[in-house]
């Protein structure tokens, strides 16, 4: 299928539809006025009849700036508004959810802020996506703190549960369910790389080494950014020095670019070894390398390749769990429940199979279900 016809020919892959009919004068007076007055006036005693009467126990916000989309960088809000349609369009057919795409015409971190302040009435979730780091990370924090519908991103929150996910399957798959021990080198400190270590040692996994472009971040770094200052504190082992020079890790995550890994950094791992490299489209290392370097268990963020690590897999039902329980504040606790969601609707994990498919009608209900449960 081609994607250039099938979108100029669809002109946009969502629209507004509706769940009432109006047919008769009586419709129209019980749908808008007169008959509108009477829930207007309940939601003015107790704004959070809202959730009750309207659409905003069921909205999403999927707010942009256009300044990291995919891998093409910072092309726009107007570029980065077929992405954010192919999110609502997932959102809508996955988990039933009405997400609506927000491209924001500035850059400006206090203006990005007001305006999803301005906008949160009519949406029960806010979802921050392809805005470029670290604003991003101040953008989400800011925005936690301020409102009181939850503010998911999906570049740091997505990312981050399914790759736990993956990893408690990958573990499980090669003998080692309990996770002790387990040493884990994360290359890049972006969205994915940052989320993706805070979540991991939030987890329990408590020997965590990241790397940036400058080699591992640790607490003796000069000119370390405020932003990466927590994830020195993960770095158990003290470990100082370069990519190629870590030895001994029993996983490594990538989540850089193509190259980002060092054949010789993949053959010094203890065996069975597992490796995610999930740059996309293009991934740091491809499959007949993976085989070439026998990797053991290998994901990527490709869906032609095995294992694909995919926030497709987790979005729909996290945010259908958000909304439905009325959360407030994302926690840490709900990602990691999320995650168990994620990994058991998988029954049975092997090498080859750690992470359940996109269309697996299980993922949905067992994401809620867990969600449910740690709330």
């Amino acid at each position: 299928m081609d994607p250039i016809a099938i979108h100029k020919t669809l002109r946009g892959k969502i629209f507004i539809g509706a769940k009432a009919r109006i047919k008769t004068s009586e419709d129209l007076a019980t749908l808008y006025t007169p008959g509108v007055a009477e829930p207007c006036k309940l939601i003015a005693k107790d704004r959070s009849l809202a959730y009750d009467y309207t659409m905003k126990g069921n909205a999403v916000a999927i707010v942009t700036d256009g300044t990291r989309v995919l891998g093409l960088g910072d092309i726009g809000p107007e570029a980065a508004l077929p992405v954010m349609e192919g999110k609502a369009l997932i959102m809508q057919q996955f988990a039933g959810i009405d997400a609506f795409p927000i491209c924001l015409a500035t850059k400006d971190e206090d203006e990005i802020v007001r305006t999803v302040k301005a906008i949160s009435p009519g949406f029960g979730a806010i979802n921050l996506e392809d805005i470029e780091t670290p604003k991003v990370f101040r953008i989400e924090k800011r925005l936690t703190e301020e409102l009181n519908i939850p503010v998911f991103h999906d570049d740091q929150h997505g990312t981050a549960m399914v790759t736990l996910a993956g990893l408690y399957n990958a573990l499980k798959a090669t003998g080692r369910a309990d996770g002790l021990g387990v040493k884990i080198g994360i290359v890049g400190a972006g969205s994915a790389g940052y989320a993706i270590a805070k979540l991991l040692h939030a987890a329990g996994f408590c020997d965590i080494v990241v790397f940036d472009s400058s080699g591992a971040i640790h607490a003796g770094r000069a000119g370390l950014e405020e932003y990466k200052k927590p994830l020195a504190a993960f770095n158990a082992s003290g470990f100082t020095g370069t990519l190629a020079g870590f030895k001994g890790a029993d996983v490594l995550i990538s989540a850089a670019s193509p190259g980002a890994l060092p054949h010789e950094t993949i053959r010094a791992m203890r065996k069975p070894n597992i490796v995610f490299a999930m740059a996309n489209p293009v991934p740091e290392i491809s499959l007949d390398e993976a085989r070439e370097l026998s990797i053991d268990v290998f994901g990527t963020g490709r869906s032609d390749y095995p294992n694909q690590i995919n926030n497709s897999v987790c979005f729909p039902g996290f945010l259908r769990a958000l909304l439905d329980l009325r959360v407030k504040k994302i926690t840490d606790v709900m990602k990691i429940a999320a995650a168990k969601g994620i990994a058991e609707s998988v029954k049975k994990p092997t090498r080859d199979r750690i992470v359940p498919d996109a269309f697996d009608k299980k993922v949905l209900k067992n994401i809620v279900r867990r969600v449910s449960e740690a709330v």
